[in-house]
């Protein structure tokens, strides 16, 4: 049994509480509902929270740029969303500690510490960009930065350390429900709906599959599918105290998560196209608060108001979700407490960390002549930077029996997650070399790895499937097993293939950190 934390104590989500000895079957619909909503929380945030400011820009973009025909590309991230988020569900469930701790316990203090160091670098940069967005949407307004972005950092700090995750998830649910202000976008945007399903199921680009083209699309997916997502959710399923037993609501909460975000990818991209397309070529786009001036302009204020609003409330739920997977990922580094459940005089390490990424992040975006558009740039190459590790990462240790027991990947999902994981691996490789040599012919170079891989695939695959053993049975109900005390597991066995793969991702970092640092050094100074 587990052994890695204090004894179970009850689940107190926005919406419900599940009581520490509650552990009867749930017969009727009524009982699982009410069930549902108090699980429903981490899958619906970290979700709705990757439409951040970031993805609100980039899906404005296509629709301003390439009007309805990049539409195609967002249903194909469901199932891509739902398995890598959901393999993470489980890790936190079943181990019950966060997964940066959990890579340093079963890959070693080394590796840990390269994926919790990266994760903070790139998750700082995240925030700055967050608060870049805070400070576009309310410039539409008329409000200074100077005094957006302060007041923003303060209200976030002082929901985060009230000292109880339900008034925390509470918070956050607003601001999901805030997003739902697409709909009224829509209706003043007037897209033409039959068009949009038609770009929505059948693939094609207006103006060519072009370098910039391709970029854009390998963006929509990089900003949907980003690595502080890994962490943010594991973690905070073991904050919220979700066991094994309640695994399957909270595989329902992510499958939610999931078809809401792309549906509201889906409704940005249909209103830029709506009100922006038919004024401008494919290079028309140039920031977020354009995009609101030009709804407001060609379509009525009102449409500006919408995006500015959607752009606000996407900056401050990003904001917060990162910053507190950052903090997380500081607390599996330190061995600190880290639940929102705690007083800030009992985890100042936790507290403290959240407040200083916030004020420091802040005070960049407030410097003048600050490099912004260079660190926005930082953020695209280093998703494209990490993205392989963590997905590989996360495929090993759902893998790993010692860790999961019973919970492990089965062979097809393996398959499935193999499979995505590789895609993600193509589309990330293609961005973060695109981003250091701006003159490379993107399609080819997309090509080109996407042959690469498909051999792989198809030598690795059967291989894989053969070695598979079979799996041990266990003498206790599957929702009742937990991970023992990590310490006392044994180690994950060496194989010539794992260390091949270990050795692939620690030159692959090397090489493109090195060259990510090089590219922003001659940028800076040029």
């Amino acid at each position: 049994m587990q052994n890695e934390s204090k004894p179970e104590q009850q689940i107190s989500g926005a919406f419900g509480t599940i009581k520490a000895h509650d552990v009867a079957s749930r017969k009727g619909l009524r009982a699982r509902f009410l069930t549902l909503i108090a699980i429903i929380g981490p899958g619906l945030i970290v979700m709705v929270g990757d439409n951040d400011a970031g993805g609100v820009s980039t899906y404005a973009q296509a629709g301003q740029n390439f009007g309805y025909s990049l539409l195609w590309t967002l249903p194909l991230l469901i199932p891509v969303l739902i398995i890598n988020q959901e393999m993470v569900a489980r890790l936190g469930a079943v181990t019950g500690v966060g997964h940066g701790r959990l890579i340093r316990e079963r890959f070693g203090r080394r590796w840990g510490n390269i994926s919790i160091g990266s994760i903070l670098l790139l998750n700082f940069l995240i925030i700055i960009t967050e608060f870049i967005g805070i400070s576009l949407s309310m410039e539409y307004f008329g409000v200074s930065p100077y005094l957006s972005v302060p007041i923003a950092a303060l209200i976030l700090f002082a929901v985060t350390a009230s000292g109880s995750f339900q008034r925390w998830e509470r918070f956050m649910m607003l601001f999901v429900a805030i997003n739902f202000f697409v709909v009224p976008l829509l209706l003043v945007t007037k897209p033409h709906y039959a068009t949009a399903f038609h770009h929505a199921v059948v693939p094609g680009v207006r103006g060519g599959a072009t370098s910039s083209a391709v970029l854009l699309i390998i963006s929509i997916i990089g900003t949907t599918v980003a690595p502080w997502q890994l962490y943010f959710q594991q973690s905070n399923i073991v904050d919220k105290r979700i066991t094994p037993r309640w695994l399957n609501y909270e595989r329902i909460d992510t499958v939610l998560g999931s078809v809401i975000v792309v549906i509201g990818a889906t409704a940005l991209i249909a209103a830029s196209a709506a009100g922006l397309s038919g004024h401008g070529g494919t290079n028309a786009y140039s920031d977020a608060l354009g995009v609101a001036r030009g709804l407001g302009r060609y379509v009525g204020h009102g449409a500006g108001t919408l995006f500015a609003i959607l752009l606000l409330n996407a900056s401050v739920i990003g904001a917060a979700a990162v910053t507190l997977a950052s903090s997380y990922a500081l607390g599996d580094l330190s061995g600190s407490r880290q639940s929102l459940n705690a007083r800030v005089r009992d985890a100042k390490g936790f507290y403290g960390a959240f407040a200083g990424l916030l004020s420091v992040a802040g005070i960049v975006t407030l410097i003048p002549g600050a490099p912004l558009g260079l660190i926005t740039l930082a953020v695209q190459a280093m998703c494209g930077l990490m993205l392989p590790s963590t997905t590989i990462f996360v495929l090993l240790l759902c893998n790993d029996r010692e860790v999961l027991g019973p919970w492990v990947n089965g062979r097809w999902l393996n398959v499935v997650a193999t499979f995505i994981v590789v895609v993600l691996v193509v589309l990330s490789v293609t961005m973060m070399v695109s981003t250091l040599f701006t003159s490379i012919n993107v399609v080819a170079l997309l090509t080109a790895l996407s042959v690469a891989a498909g051999v792989g695939l198809l030598i690795g695959l059967p291989i894989g499937l053969r070695r598979a053993g079979t799996a041990p049975s266990y003498d206790v109900d599957k929702r009742d097993w937990r991970t023992p005390r990590l310490t006392l597991l044994a180690p994950i066995p060496s194989s010539f293939a794992r260390r091949m793969l270990l050795r692939a991702v620690g030159s692959y970092l090397a090489v493109a950190g090195t060259l990510l640092v090089v590219r922003i050094v001659q940028l800076s100074t040029s």
